[in-house]
């Protein structure tokens, strides 16, 4: 399991802004935009083993 660093509010802030840009990206450009997003999170972290392990996290129970 993830660390969790954010509190419910922050959560649920980037859960609402994320499901726009999901929405306003459109099927046809969801995956594209969500990797994206993926590559740029990871480089801010900094820290490839923890972002493969985040990416088995989110792989689990879809």
């Amino acid at each position: 399991m993830l660390n969790k660093n954010l509190n419910n509010e922050e959560i649920e802030t980037i859960y609402d802004q994320l499901y726009l840009a999901i929405d306003n990206a459109g099927p046809e450009q969801e995956a594209k935009m969500l990797a994206k997003l993926v590559l740029i999170l990871a480089n801010q972290l900094g820290d490839s083993e923890q972002v493969l392990n985040a990416i088995k996290i989110a792989e689990k129970d879809l």
